[in-house]
């Protein structure tokens, strides 16, 4: 009889076991597979929060299919003292895995609030964006100039958030004094700059930051990048240029930056400066006339005196030989490939054009039919 009993006993055990076993494997397999959301959204998890309340909101969002469950993986993976403050974009159809790994995985938020602070050759602005998840595309609420002295009740807020992600952006063109100073000015940023990176060395380009940088880090990465930028352009030029060093291949692109804003007019404008170099003229460009007398410390917001065309100095253009004796601007990884890859022209001159670019020409006699045309045009519209 106990060995009846014990028999039967045994098998109880296995066909509950067996229970357990299929039980345990299905949720598994349901806490693996493809969740119930059909479009994606932004979870914010607020400092302090727990998995409970983040599991809650995600199945009243329709993330996912049990809160319960979502609960169990998480405690079961041992990630649930791991979760991270932020905003995290969760995608379409994302498990209940995958989801707590984009919560507990740690790093700049995902989504949510990016305030853009963007250095340009003319101000400085910032801009306050929201990501939207259905099409994975930041939409603006807000955009001001620090510099009129007004600060939106948007920025603050997102400020105070926390969990906001920052950006810097640099245009092309802009000088090393003034991301210099608009980085002193960038209210999320820490420390003091003590020496000014040589102009020409930062890359323009967007740079993700955090909320307390160093500023001097900051500098630091930009200047590595456009060491990287050069190195690997230089590495690869075209053979015949008449510039013999790194550093000239850099002011070459400066100017080419400063003079054209269309971007496939760069190597074109560079085969100009490449045509006068090997012909011995004079470069005549305004651009670096202008840093001249600015010295890259603002816009000079006027056009240049013939005294100032007259006047020897060394970035006058138009009466020194060559290349000025450094960059005038930070220029862009464009430029810098235009100024070591030139469009192959007769072009000696260029003018613009009227409608935002340049009318280039082979001879005095072209030119100067160029310069007519646009003088009409300058006249037209000064009596518009």
């Amino acid at each position: 009889m106990w060995k009846h009993i014990t028999s039967t006993f045994l098998s109880l055990m296995v066909v509950i076991l067996a229970v357990a076993s299929g039980v345990i494997l299905l949720a598994q397999n349901r806490y693996k597979a493809p969740g119930p959301l059909t479009q994606a959204m932004c979870l914010r998890v607020e400092s302090g929060t727990n998995m409970r309340k983040v599991s809650e909101e995600l199945a009243k969002r329709g993330a996912v299919s049990s809160d319960t469950l979502f609960r169990m993986g998480a405690n079961y993976s041992d990630k649930s003292h791991k979760l991270k403050a932020g905003s995290f974009l969760v995608p379409e159809g994302a498990s209940m895995a995958d989801i707590v790994d984009i919560v507990t995985r740690g790093g700049a938020s995902s989504c949510g609030t990016e305030i853009v602070y963007r250095i340009g050759v003319t101000r400085t602005q910032i801009k306050v964006r929201e990501l939207d998840p259905a099409t994975n595309k930041y939409i603006d609420t807000v955009a001001f100039v620090p510099a009129d002295g007004e600060t939106p009740a948007d920025y603050t807020q997102a400020r105070e958030q926390g969990d906001a992600r920052y950006r810097i952006a640099l245009a092309e063109g802009v000088t090393t004094w003034q991301i210099v100073e608009a980085l002193k000015a960038a209210d999320f940023l820490n420390g003091e700059i003590a020496e000014m990176p040589p102009e020409g060395m930062l890359a323009p380009d967007s740079y993700e930051v955090r909320q307390g940088d160093m500023r001097v880090s900051v500098l630091e990465r930009m200047q590595a990048a456009q060491q990287a930028i050069l190195d690997e352009a230089w590495a690869g030029r075209d053979e015949d240029l008449p510039i013999k060093t790194k550093e000239e291949a850099l002011t070459l692109a400066s100017l080419i930056e400063k003079e054209t804003g269309v971007a496939e007019e760069r190597p074109q404008v560079a085969s100009v400066f490449v045509n006068r170099l090997r012909k011995g003229i004079k470069l005549q460009t305004d651009p670096a006339v202008i840093y001249g007398i600015t010295k890259g410390q603002g816009i000079l917001g006027r056009g240049l005196r013939q005294s100032e065309l007259r006047r020897e100095t060394p970035y006058n253009t138009y009466v020194i030989e060559g290349l000025p004796p450094g960059p005038i601007a930070n220029p862009g990884r464009a430029a810098i490939e235009a100024a070591v890859h030139p469009d192959e022209t007769d072009y000696i001159f260029f003018v613009a054009d009227g409608t935002g670019g340049h009318a280039f020409a082979r001879t005095l006699k072209e030119h100067n039919e160029n310069v007519a045309r646009w003088r009409k045009i300058e006249a037209e519209r000064g009596n518009n």
